[in-house]
């Protein structure tokens, strides 16, 4: 009986509580993105409307008042849109997307380069390679680097292709 006291006297206190609402972006939010990595800050604290991940749960679009979340990166591309109308697209090797509450965006990549630096034919050529190592009678080592570097490829094509 005790218990039952216990579990109302809560929830008539739950029930006074005011829980803060979220909202949809506005058009005036912007966000505070800082894309880093270990040699480089691309972006400090600069002004964006959006930023688009490949998350490894999916690819996701972050505008301004996103839940607070982190996100593990998968190779692929990060797209920023700025608040002129432009967009920026980099590819990225792997890393960690932390949305902090106040619209600020951390993004920390182990290697990142803008896509347009890359060649589609080179790409395939070196993807090829790869797929060949992780084929061949090579050692268990050799092979499993080989298959991350080939998946590494078939993202980057992936995204050249788009």
């Amino acid at each position: 009986m005790a218990s039952l006291r216990l579990i109302a006297s809560a929830a008539r206190r739950a029930s006074s509580i005011t829980l803060a609402r979220r909202g949809y972006a506005e058009v005036n939010d912007k966000l505070k993105l800082s894309l880093v990595l270990p040699h480089q800050a691309i972006f400090t604290s600069t002004d964006v409307v959006q930023v688009n991940i490949s998350a490894e749960a999916g690819d996701m679009g972050i505008l301004a008042n996103h839940v607070p979340s982190i996100e593990a990166l998968r190779p692929g591309v990060v797209e920023v849109i700025e608040s002129a109308g432009g967009s920026k697209k980099w590819f990225v090797s792997s890393g960690f997307a932390t949305v902090h509450p106040n619209n600020k965006l951390t993004i920390n990549v182990v290697e990142a380069a803008p896509l347009e630096d890359f060649s589609l034919e080179a790409v395939r050529t070196n993807l090829q390679e790869a797929l060949k190592v992780a084929s061949g009678s090579g050692s268990e080592t050799d092979k499993m680097e080989a298959r991350i570097e080939a998946d590494v490829y078939e993202a980057l094509q992936h995204a050249i292709a788009k």
